[in-house]
């Protein structure tokens, strides 16, 4: 695979920062977790993974993960600010500055944070919520006419995090191989997260196309019937997202052609493709379309819109989607050099027990039997000291 023999040493963290190790591993690095002693890890995005477990409160600890990381190529450093720097084992130690050398000079130091570092929320705690807030993207959001609703920890932890952060480790490994040295890269979930949003924040900074207008009166965020979800009988969703005047004409025909003969909510009102942008007859098709939907169910719907350009398709909950693809999403995009590798949607090794791995990833750091015994002795490995050791 296209990572194939890269070294990532991952420091256990929650949610960006194992997303940003996932992809590496789905494509080849070794990529390696670092647990503390005593944790009992619940992440499941450990699929290629392995796990030790070091106490960096010891010294000898310390000095352990400052040898594992000067043979990596990439470091994670999912810590607030100043953790890290705290324990010794800042960029500068591997990098090098004006007064050091540095240990590991072709090293990727990428680093996640929830702020921008350099602003006025650098110290303070978060969640993905709160990056969206300062961000300006949930502000954007559809909800009710009171406030915007929030989405689930996709947006900023996820996108604007751990896929953005893995994004500029790529790019940094490019740039290592034209210029023979690492960097760090710097991702912060606020930022991350408004780049993610570039076309509606800069549509609404110019007040033009589809997202200038006030919140919940644009094509994509709510204003417009014709691009909606709509509650079905007994249950269950459609999606609707018919912009274009050819897929509305053939929405609304569909529509209008398969609700009860007797369907007249409007007394005597029907909508045609004319309808699709004449904005004082939205309320009207709003009310039309959310009763029509109302008068059949979900798979009825499912079947009449399957195979026709309406852009009407049903919401599946995560099961069934799962099951017409794998319950555990794989990689993804596809590449064609890797499509005898794939990796199984559906493997069951998710989480993993936090230092699972130690002994042998050890060894392929080059840590000879008498060392690693030393270390456990000393209860670095998070195990209780068996021996007290003056060498560590």
């Amino acid at each position: 695979m296209a990572l194939s023999g890269l070294k990532v040493i991952e420091f256990a963290g929650l949610a960006p920062g194992p997303f940003a190790g996932l992809i590496l591993a789905d494509n080849g690095a070794s990529v390696t977790r670092v647990d503390r002693p005593s944790s009992n890890s619940t992440d499941v995005l450990c699929r290629g993974k392995r796990s030790i477990v070091v106490d960096s409160k010891k010294p000898s600890g310390r000095k352990l993960l400052e040898e594992l990381i000067s043979s990596a190529d990439v470091l994670i450093d999912p810590f607030r600010p100043g953790v890290l720097e705290r324990l010794g084992l800042g960029p500068e130690l591997f990098l090098g500055d004006g007064t050091r050398k540095g240990l590991n000079k072709k090293l990727i130091y990428a680093r996640i944070v929830g702020f921008p570092r350099t602003g006025p929320h650098k110290d303070m705690a978060g969640h993905d919520i709160n990056y969206l807030a300062l961000s300006g993207v949930l502000a954007m959001l559809p909800g009710t006419s009171e406030k915007p609703a929030f989405p689930m920890n996709i947006l900023a932890d996820f996108a604007g995090g751990g896929l953005t952060c893995a994004t500029g480790i790529l790019l940094a490994l490019i740039e290592r191989g034209r210029i023979g040295r690492g960097q760090v890269v710097n991702a912060d979930m606020v930022s991350g997260t408004r780049y993610l949003a570039s076309f509606p924040l800069i549509q609404t900074y110019l007040q033009s196309g589809m997202l200038g207008g006030p919140r919940g009166t644009n094509l994509l965020d709510g204003g417009s019937p014709f691009y909606s979800i709509y509650t079905c009988q007994g249950g269950g969703w459609m999606s609707v997202g018919c912009l274009e005047p050819q897929f509305f004409k053939v929405f609304i025909e569909t529509l209008t052609n398969h609700v009860p003969k007797d369907f007249d909510p409007l007394n005597g009102w029907k909508p045609d493709p004319s309808t699709q942008f004449q904005k004082d007859e939205w309320p009207m098709l709003e009310e039309y379309l959310t009763k029509g939907f109302l008068t059949r169910s979900r798979d009825f719907w499912t079947d009449v819109f399957h195979g026709i350009d309406a852009c009407t398709v049903p919401i599946l909950t995560p099961q069934e989607a799962g099951q017409q693809t794998s319950n555990i999403p794989a990689f993804h995009p596809q590449l064609t050099s890797r499509m005898e590798q794939e990796i199984p949607g559906d493997s069951k090794n998710v989480i993993i027990k936090p230092g699972t791995h130690t002994h042998a990833v050890l060894r392929e750091y080059g840590l000879e039997e008498s060392r690693i015994r030393e270390l456990e002795d000393a209860g670095v490995l998070g195990n209780e000291p068996r021996r007290s050791s003056s060498k560590l």
